[in-house]
């Protein structure tokens, strides 16, 4: 009786657009406020709402739903203007603010996650790097540590760990150091697989496929190819067996060429692999953007890459034991192999939008839903329907994030 009477209260309360939520536990009945946010472009997965209002439960950090009046004593912020939009996700970030994921501090991931909010990112999946197994280890002990904690501080979330490697081909390093490259190991990553979320792997490295088989059937964690030079049908065989994403397409990574088409040919042929990429003008020409969205659709994820560098002035810094040089947007070692970016992933968003004609929509879904799905969130972020996690973020027209807002508690106002 108390279900029903609570519902029938739900459903008055939303037809009246008051600003209270009914909610019940253990047989005793709660009312919670309500905040508005008025005056803003609602960004929906399949359209940009105006004329609206967007409601979301402070006590709860769940989102009510899209109202079409406010009640006059109701809690607001208003958009002026702007986009509301999904809190950002970013499934690739090395570091930021002169923290790096692979110095294994807990402090070093918080102030990471207290940076990027103010790059409207909401929840993250701090990446670790080809560096020795036991340093790889230590930050996911690191992770681990304050995965829980994270989602009540005042950052971005941490939603699990992607480990970038150690399981790559040499071919591909790119910036990460040949000693610490190891044989793909299973048993390893499912020990750790209550923390590890997405993994990076050369399958041409991974004989008969058995680890990408045996983490594709154990568990529900995102295997990708990245650090690769496998040929089209090697990669076309690992998607099948369970490598269905592709870590920063077209870097480090077999070619696309009209007689072999490589990896990136394989990750844009197939209907069942996501693919994430670096909007930053620098690592993929911005002429890409559109073909790339246009052929995967809502398996097109946009994502930073970014590395302790980000965030910081001109200068050396260290990445994976390795000097790394910032100039603008450009991070390179010392020989010149590009070696991770600055980017911001709201910027990466802007950079879409200035250089293709895709849909407002479209391009915040890249980063928000879509890797959301990839990494088998999206029941919670990613989209600002009723009932999920209340990870909201406020724009300017530019993408410049005015105020950002995580399980219903503003954690950054500009």
């Amino acid at each position: 009786m108390l279900e029903k009477r609570v519902k029938t209260l739900e459903n008055t309360a939303c037809a009246r657009s008051i600003c209270k939520a009914v909610a019940y536990l253990k047989g005793m009945v709660f009312i919670m406020e309500l905040t508005y946010i008025i005056n803003g472009k609602i960004v929906l997965p399949d359209a940009v709402v105006s004329g609206k209002a967007l409601a979301f439960c402070e006590e709860s950090g769940k989102i009510a739903g899209l109202y079409d009046s406010v009640p006059a004593d109701a809690k607001i912020i208003d958009a002026d203007g702007g986009y509301v939009a999904p809190g950002l996700v970013d499934i690739h970030i090395h570091g930021y603010l002169g923290e790096d994921v692979c110095d294994a501090n807990p402090e070093g991931l918080k102030n990471i996650a207290y940076g990027i909010a103010k790059n409207g990112v909401t929840s993250f999946l701090p990446t670790t790097m080809t560096v020795a197994k036991d340093d790889i280890i230590a930050a996911l002990n690191a992770a681990r540590s304050v995965k829980e904690e994270s989602k009540s501080w005042d950052g971005a979330e941490i939603l699990g760990v992607h480990a970038e490697g150690p399981f790559i081909n040499p071919s591909k390093k790119g910036a990460q150091a040949e000693e610490n490259i190891l044989v793909p190991d299973a048993d390893f990553v499912l020990e750790n697989a209550d923390i590890i979320t997405s993994i990076t792997i050369a399958p041409e490295m991974d004989k008969d496929h058995a680890c990408i088989k045996k983490l594709a059937a154990e568990s529900n964690i995102l295997v990708s190819m990245g650090h690769t030079d496998a040929k089209f049908d090697e990669a076309m065989s690992a998607i099948k067996d369970g490598a269905t994403h592709a870590t920063h397409l077209f870097n480090a990574m077999s070619a696309l060429a009209h007689r072999n088409p490589g990896v990136v040919g394989a990750a844009l042929a197939s209907e069942d692999a996501s693919v994430e990429f670096i909007a930053d003008t620098f690592h993929i020409n911005p002429g890409l953007y559109s073909i790339v969205a246009k052929l995967k659709g809502r398996k097109t994820v946009l994502i930073t890459d970014c590395v302790r560098a980000g965030g910081m002035p001109d200068g050396e810094y260290e990445l994976g034991g390795q000097p790394i040089f910032l100039h603008g947007i450009e991070c390179r070692l010392a020989d010149g192999t590009i070696a991770g970016s600055v980017l911001r992933l709201n910027d990466a968003v802007k950079n879409v939008l200035a250089h293709t004609d895709l849909a407002v929509n479209e391009v915040f879904n890249m980063a928000s839903l879509n890797p959301a799905a990839a990494i088998h969130v999206s029941d919670r972020k990613g989209s600002l329907e009723a009932g999920k996690d209340a990870d909201i973020i406020i724009t300017d027209e530019n993408i410049q994030i005015i105020r950002t807002v995580k399980g219903g508690k503003t954690i950054y106002v500009a």
